[in-house]
């Protein structure tokens, strides 16, 4: 994860968005607090371990639907790589200006 991180962070300040940005997005998705995700973030940990290792995966997580990089999340059947794939989607309209509370499903 901490190769994946600083890409979603540089892809949002790229785009005039910011790291809190990011972070709330993740924390939203995966139940994180900012300081549990500091914490795990300082670690060697994994994106398959980051996501099965996560306090509390959002359940509206599944309204997250669309494409990326020409794949349907929605049709991706690895939960893992669906996890994922939302977590870029959501980067995604982040770095395309989206107001946050259209893309937070069920916030």
């Amino acid at each position: 994860m901490r190769g994946l991180y600083p890409a979603y962070v540089a892809k949002a300040e790229r785009k005039g968005r910011t790291k809190a940005e990011v972070d709330e997005i993740i924390c939203w998705l995966t139940g994180h607090t900012q300081r549990s995700l500091e914490a795990t973030l300082a670690t060697p940990i994994t994106v398959a371990d980051f996501f099965t290792e996560a306090p509390d995966m959002n359940a509206s997580r599944e309204l997250v639907t669309g494409v990326v990089r020409g794949v349907r999340v929605e049709a991706v059947e690895e939960p893992l790589m669906r996890n994922i794939r939302r977590l870029d989607k959501m980067i995604d309209e982040l770095a395309k200006g989206w107001a946050m509370r259209k893309f937070m499903r069920g916030k």
